[in-house]
């Protein structure tokens, strides 16, 4: 699958939980106009807390691939960034992470 066509089934998907979102929460009934904009309102709201949501299972995704072993060459690539755009993107991720070896400093390398 591209990416493309990934990008194109996640919207697809966030939009459809956002619609039964807006359609399950509570809405005053009354006129179109107020009704539209109520809608427009809740759905804008709803899709606010899916992007703290999946900034939160991004965080988790991130390091759940640090403690696995993968580097900032990985995570860059997984996340369609560079190396360095991962490490400032999450800093320290693959520092000190539980189960994973320290890394040998460069100079420990030399005789």
């Amino acid at each position: 699958m591209t990416d493309g066509e990934m990008t194109d089934r996640v919207a697809a998907a966030v939009d459809e939980l956002a619609h039964r979102l807006v359609h399950d929460l509570a809405h005053p009934s009354g006129d179109g106009a107020l009704d539209a904009r109520w809608q427009a309102l809740a759905r804008l709201r709803v899709l606010v807390q899916v992007e703290r949501a999946v900034h939160d299972l991004e965080q988790g995704a991130a390091r759940a691939a640090a403690v696995a072993g993968a580097g900032y060459p990985e995570i860059g690539r997984a996340a369609s960034m560079t190396r360095q755009g991962a490490r400032r993107r999450w800093p320290g991720l693959t520092r000190a992470m539980p189960g994973l070896p320290p890394r040998p400093s460069p100079r420990s390398s030399r005789p």
